[in-house]
């Protein structure tokens, strides 16, 4: 058995919530509760690069720090999330676990990259990278996360795992799409945790400045779209240029100048905002633990070894439901996407002569140059297909999410049937929560972005003779035709695109939902396997020794209880 610490009152209250998780036999709680002290101590604050795979992150970081340390490559290489923090000395660590081991910076791809370290199955929790850069003097701490949109599905959910430890986001955007529909859920995922967010168009070297031009317009027009507020600017570089040549070149003085600021004006306030953040995750963490140990504590072990394989069963069995009701639910999915279908070909039956009549009507009343009246068409175009567009969204999105919410509540209630019906008729499960009872809504934003398919517009040859010579009344009627055509193409595109969307989000939601459900029963499991040994071992000392932890298990929530009332103190 674990030897349990004395209980002492300390000042910060970081370092007492650590010490309440010794005390409590929550070594992991207690490691994470003084790295995150040492961090807050000394200033640092985290800024993430996320982006989706290979946008060239890990090379923008060596770039901003000037040394070639993390591995690059043409196939997925990160596995772990890598913080570059500053030291007088370069060298590095990692975390095994809740134990560091030491290791030289030549050796971080054998941990970080997915060749030397497949899905992460050496278990690293984070690497550290020690570098001596004036940049990360500041406090600052830059972030090499997995790419989203990779291959390996671990990626992706390990750097979603560590957005609640964000303080700061360098977004990194790319031309080719020029922002991603996951790019997007991520950033607004991201933009929940944080405010500040900066962003970087990748590879400017291998753009045209078209290409640059048209990529940055039209993430700034996405971003603003989702997030809902002004769009600040968009650094153009390119980290190979400024690795090979070693000149600050393109937007890369404007780069380093926006990190600075942030450092200079926020980079106190953000480690301010880690500290409420990261002690009320860890204080919810412990008071789990203590309650499951608690129990138990006050249990026969008979019981509780009934419960733990009465549990086991439950998590196979919920396993087993799950993957038998998947077809229920793709052929609920394939009749929610033929619903959409239908609502959306009547929709276009309707919209679409009334949106060119309204074109019509309003081109009528255009005068001037032909060039002039043409382009103003276009702009109307454009702005009715959005108009109806948004009309369409506004009316299928609360319907399909109900749709939705139909399905989904009874492939929850279906999963959850036989956790009610054990619940019932076992004592086994007393105190257990009666099945998962998750929000069935969508679990995903919209992540639709309207095209304005601009290369539809373009005139050939022909048709530009045909604007200069033809009498204005004819000219006038084949442009009303050819603008009409693109104006109901627009439409009809964009409002399909909606319909992806979802359709898409019904499939992500479906996701979401199954990890949901699978990942609250294995902790529920695990969390009481741990209590029973711990349990087993107390309860074989005697019941003095028994209600002495109980006791003390007490006295360590009121603790915590009490260190969550200081923290809702208005801020000075």
């Amino acid at each position: 058995m674990t030897a349990t610490r004395p209980l002492r009152d300390t000042v910060d209250p970081l370092l007492h919530l650590a010490q309440l998780a010794l005390a409590a036999d929550e070594p992991a709680i207690a490691a994470d509760a003084a790295a995150l002290t040492e961090r807050l101590a000394e200033g640092r604050f985290y800024v993430a690069c996320v982006g989706q795979f290979k946008r060239g992150k890990s090379t923008l970081l060596n770039a901003l720090v000037g040394h070639q340390l993390l591995p690059v490559g043409v196939i997925p290489v990160t596995t772990a999330v890598t913080v570059l923090r500053y030291g007088e000395q370069l060298r590095a660590r990692v975390r095994l676990g809740a134990e560091w081991r030491d290791v030289t910076p030549t050796e971080i791809a054998a941990y970080v990259s997915e060749e030397q370290n497949p899905a992460n199955e050496k278990e690293v929790s984070v690497v550290e990278v020690f570098v001596p850069n004036a940049l990360l003097a500041s406090g600052m701490c830059l972030v090499d996360t997995p790419g989203i949109g990779s291959v390996i599905t671990a990626n992706t959910e390990a750097t979603r795992a560590f957005v609640p430890h964000i303080d700061a986001a360098l977004v990194v955007i790319g031309a080719d799409p020029p922002i991603s529909a996951d790019e997007v859920a991520l950033i607004e995922q991201v933009a929940e945790h944080v405010h500040e967010l900066i962003l970087v168009l990748s590879k400017a070297d291998r753009l045209t400045e078209t290409e640059r031009r048209e990529a940055i317009a039209f993430a700034r027009k996405v971003l603003a779209q989702r997030l809902g507020k002004l769009i600040g600017p968009i650094f153009e570089v390119s980290a190979t240029e400024r690795l090979s040549s070693g000149d600050p070149l393109r937007d890369w003085p404007g780069l380093e100048a926006a990190l600075v600021t942030l450092a200079v004006t926020t980079g106190a306030q953000l480690v301010r905002q880690a500290e409420r953040r990261g002690s009320g995750l860890l204080a919810q963490r412990l008071l789990h633990q203590i309650v499951e140990h608690r129990d138990a504590l006050l249990r026969p072990v008979e019981e509780s070894v009934r419960r733990v394989a009465t549990l086991r069963a439950c998590v196979a069995e919920a396993e087993r439901a799950l993957n038998d009701l998947g077809p229920l639910f793709s052929a609920e999915q394939q009749r929610l996407s033929a619903t959409f279908r239908t609502r959306w070909e009547h929709f276009i039956a309707q919209a679409v002569p009334a949106a060119r009549e309204e074109l019509s009507t309003a081109m009528r009343q255009m005068s001037g140059q032909r060039d002039d009246v043409r382009s103003q068409a276009i702009q109307l175009a454009q702005d009715i297909a959005t108009r109806w567009s948004e009309r369409w969204f506004d009316d299928a999105e609360p319907a399909a999410e109900q749709l939705y919410r139909t399905v989904a509540q009874r492939f929850v209630e279906v999963a959850n049937g036989f956790l009610d019906r054990l619940a019932a008729s076992t004592d086994a499960l007393a105190g257990l929560p009666r099945g998962v009872r998750p929000d069935v809504g969508f679990r995903t934003a919209s992540r639709f972005y309207a095209t304005e398919l601009m290369y539809l517009t373009g005139r050939s040859p022909l048709q530009w003779l045909a604007d200069t010579v033809q009498p204005a009344a004819a000219a006038r009627r084949r442009m009303e035709g050819e603008v009409g055509n693109y104006l109901e193409r627009l439409l009809s595109t964009n409002t399909a695109r909606i319909m992806n969307d979802l359709d898409e989000r019904v499939l992500e939601s479906r996701r979401r939902l199954e990890a949901e459900i699978r990942g609250y029963l294995r902790e529920v499991c695990t969390s009481a396997e741990r209590a029973l040994e711990r349990a087993r071992s107390r309860q074989a000392e005697g019941m003095h020794a028994v209600q002495e932890q109980v006791d003390r298990l007490d006295t360590i929530r009121q603790r915590i209880e009490a260190l969550g009332q200081c923290d809702e103190r208005p801020d000075s």
